[in-house]
């Protein structure tokens, strides 16, 4: 019993060597990491300050950003203000220019209608001289001085065109066209023969006569070549040609109505009709018929 007790003591001896070592080395390191304790609560502070200076710093710029940002809206808000009243007055100045582009079209819409009632008024006076003139003719003494060589025969030529032309818009075709001959070839050199002629034209394409309406057209051209009268009978055969799907020939003479009556009506009418594709119909309107050169 007493060897083996002996043996457990210096077993329990052996063992007890390793913990009195641990705490040797616990007790030598605690003086070094109190000191490094200490150092980490110096830097703490300094950090601290770094901190407080860096959060300064910061507000000041944050300060001057928010001024600065200020400033810009303020700017802004005076740019927007600056254009809102830009927009407003520009759009006074096309409500005005509006305005003033709808009082000229209608006062250019009352100068055409003044136009063609002086227009109509004049053919009419004409037609009253001519009718005066015919019953202040001496009867033994022949034609009255400066009386048309034929007037002497019956009405003078604006009353015959006068009632052609009333015939005409009643729908007797046949009746107005006679009375339009009849003008052509008592009087060929009257001021209103050109739309005698293109009247012969027109009452013979009512009656759905395309033949003759082209024939009568082509008399305008080639014997007024210088009236008015002539773009419109050359545009009127043009289109005709298009209704009747003759494109190419409408094309050459909607060419040769730019070519010579450049500045007339029907010109812009025929450049409108030369910009549509050869496949599909014109859309221009017709030119409306004249009734005087």
């Amino acid at each position: 019993m007493s060897m083996r007790h002996a043996a457990d003591v210096g077993a329990a001896r052996r063992a007890s060597r390793p913990a009195r070592a641990r705490r040797l080395a616990l007790v030598a390191a605690l003086p070094l990491a109190t000191a490094g304790c200490f150092a980490t609560r110096a830097d703490v502070r300094v950090l601290q300050q770094d901190i407080a200076t860096v959060r300064a710093e910061t507000a000041r710029a944050d300060s001057a950003r928010v001024a600065q940002l200020d400033r810009v809206t303020s700017q802004l808000g005076a740019v927007n203000d600056s254009l809102r009243a830009m927009s407003q007055r520009a759009a006074r100045f096309q409500g005005d220019a509006r305005d003033a582009l709808r009082g000229l079209g209608e006062q250019l819409i009352q100068v055409q209608e003044l136009t063609g009632q002086s227009q109509r008024r004049l053919q009419e006076l004409r037609a009253s001289l001519e009718q005066r003139a015919e019953t202040m003719t001496p009867p033994a003494g022949g034609a009255a001085p400066g009386a048309p060589p034929d007037s002497t025969g019956g009405p003078g030529p604006n009353q015959l065109y006068e009632l052609s032309l009333d015939q005409f818009r009643r729908g007797s075709f046949a009746t107005a066209r006679t009375g339009f001959l009849d003008l052509l070839r008592r009087f060929p050199t009257a001021d209103i023969a050109p739309s005698a002629q293109l009247y012969v034209a027109e009452a013979y394409a009512s009656e759905r006569n395309a033949a003759a309406a082209d024939s009568a057209y082509q008399a305008v051209v080639t014997r007024y070549p210088q009236s008015r009268q002539a773009a419109t009978a050359l545009y009127k055969r043009a289109r005709a040609r298009e209704a009747a799907g003759r494109r190419a020939e409408a094309r050459t003479l909607f060419d040769e109505l730019l070519r010579r009556f450049p500045r007339s009506d029907e010109a812009e009418l025929a450049r409108e009709a030369l910009r549509q594709p050869a496949s599909s119909p014109s859309s221009a309107r017709p030119a409306a018929t004249r009734e005087r050169p």
